[in-house]
């Protein structure tokens, strides 16, 4: 059934029927065409820019659902509207999301200030949907002061969540393994903030200073400016710390805005996005060639494990044929 995408952007301004129209622009993001996607982010686009985008990350079972409802709770005391975006893992029946984060954040199901959708990862090693750019974009548009992006949790590739956010939470928790993989993951490079969530469990002191001694041998940049990121215990589950990590987010935020480190964030996230978007319409491209089976592509590659080209000459050769039509 076709979707009336100028009545739901219309709807966005209308209050009694937001939450509906916010529901259905984010579904067609997920799964709608391409005609329809880009109709929707060329009329929104224009209203995007004023929401502060927050991503929450690190490994599952270290708490950070618990942790973004507590954070969503903090932000509203301090009068401002949050949406979350919670990416979750992906049915390996339906593909859809298997929905647990929103059972856990249901505390807020009644507040008008608080609107969290479910999102299914689908197989993107990123801990990000790919939808996931433009679901923020819809929200950001619809006015939220605060966008939360809370990822998968899936090892190294957790690092995508800091292309899309304005500040990097890194979530961890004692037990949860060697805190030195954090530093393999390339975790030093993207957070913003760390939080030792579960911090009143054996172990909380040792993380600390692990993570601690990580930033002292990783973050010695020599700038004056540079941001250095804190550490911050939580016990979300009893709200302990909550306070102090708004505090140090909006720390963040504000000395981010003073150097014109947000602004080239927010360049950097624009970049990101223009070439994914570019990228998957080559990859459609590639896709349409040779009726629609990536057949070209496939007889390209016999070509080169038969040893009759190589993989430089193959790229040409499946280059021309995109730029040919």
């Amino acid at each position: 059934m076709a979707v009336d995408v100028p009545a739901l952007l219309a709807d966005l301004d209308d209050e009694a029927r937001r939450r509906r129209a916010l529901a259905r622009l984010l579904t067609l993001v997920e799964d709608g065409s391409p005609e329809q996607l880009r109709e929707v982010v060329a009329s929104l686009h224009p209203r995007t820019g004023n929401a502060r985008v927050l991503g929450i990350t690190g490994p599952p079972g270290v708490g950070k659902s618990t942790m973004t409802n507590a954070v969503a709770g903090e932000l509203r005391s301090r009068g401002r509207t949050v949406a979350i975006v919670a990416v979750d893992p992906s049915s390996p029946f339906s593909g859809g999301a298997l929905l647990g984060d929103r059972v856990r954040m249901q505390g807020h199901h009644a507040d008008e200030g608080v609107f969290i959708r479910s999102m299914a990862a689908r197989g993107h090693l990123g801990g990000l949907s790919f939808a996931t750019p433009q679901a923020v974009m819809v929200l950001d548009a619809a006015g939220f002061d605060v966008v939360v992006v809370e990822t998968v949790g899936v090892g190294q590739s957790e690092v995508e969540v800091a292309a899309s956010a304005d500040t990097t939470v890194v979530a961890s928790a004692p037990g949860m393994g060697d805190g030195v993989q954090a530093a393999k993951a390339g975790i030093l490079e993207v957070a913003d903030v760390f939080v030792v969530n579960k911090a009143d469990a054996p172990g909380a002191g040792k993380l600390e200073s692990e993570l601690r001694g990580m930033l002292e041998l990783g973050h010695a940049t020599g700038q004056d400016d540079a941001w250095w990121p804190p550490i911050v215990r939580t016990v979300a589950v009893r709200g302990e710390g909550i306070t102090e990590l708004v505090d140090a987010i909006d720390q963040h935020h504000e000395h981010m805005a003073s150097t014109g480190g947000l602004a080239d964030r927010r360049r950097r996230r624009a970049l990101h996005g223009v070439r994914e978007i570019a990228l998957g319409r080559v990859r459609e491209r590639f896709a349409r060639l040779g009726g629609g089976d990536d057949a070209l592509l496939d007889d390209l590659a016999r070509q080169v494990e038969a040893r009759g080209l190589d993989p430089y000459t193959a790229a040409d050769r499946l280059l021309a044929a995109v730029e040919q039509g």
